[in-house]
């Protein structure tokens, strides 16, 4: 898997850890964890620019977040509940997951917004009460960049001040970030699996376009 995503990021380039970025957060199959510093290495290098690097994977990491934005605001609430509650097997998201998401960004706001992009899962849904509430999308892209530039950069500059050790560091990352993947998708198995789907005729919308704007 190693080898696999730094061949992947050479061959395509900056493109490609956009790509793999936004896919990221789309869908994770692969986690910005293992995108990122891997794309570091590449620039230690010299292949790429630490610069383009972090830019590439902020402006895939966004356009995933505004993605789920567009979907929040579009769907609202309760047809999200639905969904999820119909297809949440496959999705992996259950109605009562996505109130979570509702109550937390309530409480927070757009602090909840620049806080989420830094945790894993979260990254990805918080985006959707913030469409739901009709946060103004300046002010959403604002927090969402602040937060994901942070991640980004921290994860890159991990990968690329070990670049040093990349003899070392190369022998043993190859079969973890293997693993990491086959985790990945042994836990996703596990969720369709165990999923339990929630009330799908739940008509309650707590954060449609009524809801709060965040801060």
């Amino acid at each position: 898997m190693f080898d696999g995503i730094t061949g992947f990021i050479e061959a395509v380039g900056w493109v490609g850890i956009g790509l793999l970025m936004f896919i990221e957060n789309v869908f994770p199959p692969i986690p910005s964890e293992l995108i990122m510093p891997l794309a570091g290495f590449n620039a230690a290098a010299g292949d790429q620019s630490l610069v383009v690097v972090i830019l590439a994977g902020s402006a895939g990491s966004l356009a995933g977040a505004w993605l789920w934005y567009w979907i929040g605001k579009k769907i609202g609430t309760s047809r999200l509940k639905r969904l999820a509650a119909r297809h949440g097997r496959w999705l992996t998201i259950t109605p009562e997951e996505l109130d979570r998401s509702n109550a937390w960004f309530g409480r927070h706001g757009g602090l909840a917004v620049l806080i989420g992009r830094l945790i894993p899962t979260v990254r990805t849904f918080i985006s959707v009460p913030a469409g739901v509430a009709r946060m103004p999308l300046a002010r959403f892209l604002a927090y969402s960049s602040a937060g994901t530039v942070a991640w980004t950069t921290f994860l890159a500059l991990a990968g690329y001040l070990l670049e040093s050790q990349y003899d070392k560091v190369s022998g043993w990352l190859n079969p973890i970030s293997t693993g990491v993947v086959v985790l990945i998708v042994a836990y996703y198995l596990w969720r369709v699996v165990t999923y339990e789907p929630g009330d799908p005729d739940d008509p309650g919308d707590p954060g449609g376009p009524e809801g709060p704007t965040g801060a």
